[in-house]
């Protein structure tokens, strides 16, 4: 090996930086892995020097996910911020063909000039880097899969409240709130009463005086990484807060549930049993069941509305594309498109990161596909890069929200 490995014994000494993506999933992921001992921060840089420093290191050609991610990464290091000699980085894998699980050779391509002692930690389930000293337990991941589903309830019901408060910054209240409340409850088996705290969480966000206007709701899909993070999409959800919307942004849980489904759709398809579907067949019976009683109890409190079984969204995936298209999101994409659209949510915006091809193939290519089947359907493809302006980006979704009012 030419490159610095971490090892089990670094746990004490070192800080682990994570790119920023889901900051509410996130900060809870990393109480989780503080807990087992890990000194782990999230970086919240958005500016500009991000982007700068991606360029500098990344070849252009590579997807913008992977310029930024690493432009972040480079930005810290050179902060001053950390000691380089004491600083892992950590970053997923989600071992398919996409270029995300290549980022990480990149990464370590561009440490190499700069930075060569700094070690790059895989965090996946894929069997990719094997002996990277983050050792992932079993009662690990049931936390890391409950955080998820937390992360998901407090951004839902967010976007749900947000653009309907009469009191400004309540709703963010409510969402710190509980982002703080939530992290001693992983410190025993408390995380357990998933029932127990969606109740609880409905009933403050359900308290939150809200207006009873009708808004354009929005729904956003995309690749992965543009789709959630703030400083891939120019704070897109914000922006449509501004001009008077509700975002709608479906589950973390679905990308996860997704790709455990592709798994076990794969050994279907090419008539095979390995451990990895197996393994991938029982976290997904175990994601699901978590899941409906997520939605059951949010159906039951009554007041806001709940994500869609993924079930379901497999359903209408078989409507218009194979299950075997499972490179990036693959079939996910037209799938959340027509779950939005025949649950109401007709105008979508669709993110696009320059250089994701299986991106532009399943969302651009099936949005036809989708208007046909749901005439009113108003689907716009943005297009992130580093040379893309924000006020192109927010003119084209002005021009959409236009046909939306008419």
């Amino acid at each position: 090996m030419d490159y610095p490995v971490f090892k089990p014994e670094m746990k004490d000494s070192y800080t682990i930086l994570v790119p920023d993506m889901l900051p509410v999933h996130f900060k809870l992921i990393i109480n989780i892995l503080k807990k087992y001992g890990y000194h782990v921060e999230l970086l919240q840089t958005a500016t500009r020097e991000v982007v700068d420093e991606g360029l500098k290191n990344v070849h252009n050609d590579t997807c913008y996910p992977a310029l930024l991610v690493i432009g972040q990464f480079i930005n810290a290091l050179k902060s001053g911020k950390y000691d380089v000699n004491k600083t892992a980085l950590m970053l997923t894998q989600t071992g398919g063909g996409c270029r995300a699980s290549n980022y990480i050779h990149l990464l370590r391509k561009a440490l190499k000039k700069e930075f060569p002692q700094v070690p790059v930690i895989s965090l996946n389930l894929s069997g990719l880097e094997k002996g990277n000293g983050l050792d992932l337990t079993i009662p690990m991941l049931i936390k890391a899969v409950y955080a998820v589903f937390y992360g998901d309830l407090l951004m839902s019901l967010y976007n749900q409240c947000k653009p309907y408060e009469i009191n400004r910054g309540d709703t963010d209240k409510v969402r710190d709130l509980w982002q703080e409340k939530l992290i001693p409850v992983f410190d025993k088996r408390e995380f357990l009463k998933l029932k127990k705290y969606c109740r609880l969480i409905l009933d403050d966000f359900a308290a939150i005086k809200r207006t009873k206007e009708k808004k354009i709701r929005v729904g956003i899909v995309g690749e992965i990484y543009v789709k959630y993070s703030p400083l891939a999409n120019n704070h897109l959800e914000e922006f449509l807060l501004s001009e008077g919307c509700e975002p709608i942004v479906p589950a973390l849980m679905e990308f996860v549930m997704y790709c455990l489904a592709g798994s076990v759709a794969d050994g279907k398809l090419y008539q095979f049993k390995s451990q990895k579907t197996m393994i991938s067949k029982i976290g997904y019976d175990f994601i699901h069941k978590i899941q409906k009683t997520v939605i059951k109890t949010i159906n039951e409190h009554g007041v806001f509305e709940a994500p869609h079984d993924f079930d379901y969204i497999r359903k209408l995936a078989d409507k218009y594309i194979s299950q075997g298209v499972n490179m990036g999101e693959g079939w996910l994409i037209p799938a959340e498109m027509a779950a939005l659209a025949a649950t109401g949510t007709e105008n979508i915006i669709c993110a696009q990161p320059f250089g994701c091809l299986p991106n532009h193939i399943v969302a651009k290519g099936m949005s036809r596909v989708i208007k046909k089947a749901y005439p009113d359907a108003n689907i716009v493809a943005i297009d992130y890069d580093p040379g893309a302006t924000k006020v192109n980006q927010e003119n084209r979704i002005k021009l959409m929200l236009a046909n939306a009012k008419k």
